[in-house]
């Protein structure tokens, strides 16, 4: 983590030891908040996830910085929840977008924090990531069925009718749905999908572009390219030589 310009205290150093600890755990995002429910402290995993290059990039920004209103709504309400009772919150289901935009499920371990006097100062979490999303939040979990679909299935041909079936939605309600909690429509989340599995197959193969194109669900190379060009500013070549 970046060191700020303040003088550190012990208390600071001791903490920059537990976020050193959690940085070995490169699943588990750590943060903690004020009591404006402003990121103070974050470890690697938690930037990465966020797509921050550097701690300087989180501090003193909130949830609505990195996340549709409908999902930082609902985490910083839930921050107010546990400092209004100044009791812990354990393993709670939650929706979170990383910073490509995908939302994946964690759950959420949350804690009260106290200052000298005793009153409550801020929050600290956990994030770690949650394969059982049956157990997600109702508005959530009808959309699971749809969001799975798409993960196994983006390498072929989607329609919204196809996903909507699938969530025992109409076609208009899922659309509605989708904006309402992820900020985007579900072709928005069906392109970024294959942008995201089509951006490590880049990192981690010499595969040719276009048969990285067609295997992530695109029409043809330069379908691939004008969308890759549109939302990364970079050819895919481009992108690879960089990585």
């Amino acid at each position: 983590m970046e060191a700020s310009a303040r003088v550190h205290t012990p208390a600071d150093f001791a903490a920059d030891q537990v976020l050193a600890l959690f940085d070995a755990l490169p699943d588990i995002q750590l943060f903690v908040k004020d009591r404006a429910s402003r990121f103070v402290r974050v470890n690697e995993a938690w930037l990465t996830l966020h797509g921050c290059r550097s701690a300087a990039e989180a501090i003193g920004k909130t949830d609505h910085d990195f996340h549709p209103p409908a999902l930082a709504d609902q985490y910083v309400a839930e921050d107010e929840r546990v400092m209004r009772s100044g009791k812990p919150l354990r393993d709670q289901p939650w929706l979170v977008a990383d910073h490509t935009g995908m939302p994946q499920w964690y759950l959420c371990t949350k804690l009260p924090l106290f200052n000298s006097a005793g009153r409550v100062s801020g929050v600290a979490g956990i994030l770690q990531p949650f394969g059982q999303a049956g157990h997600a939040p109702d508005e959530y979990r009808r959309l699971t069925p749809a969001l799975e679909y798409v993960v196994a299935n983006y390498r072929r041909p989607l329609t919204v009718d196809d996903l909507a079936r699938r969530a025992d939605l109409s076609a208009s309600q899922l659309q509605r749905e989708f904006r309402r909690l992820f900020g985007m429509t579900v072709g928005d989340y069906i392109l970024r999908l294959r942008l995201l599995m089509a951006r490590r197959r880049l990192r981690t193969t010499t595969d040719a572009v276009g048969r990285i194109a067609t295997e992530c669900g695109f029409y043809d190379q330069a379908h691939f390219t004008r969308a890759f060009k549109k939302h990364t500013g970079q050819t895919p070549l481009e992108y690879r030589r960089r990585q």
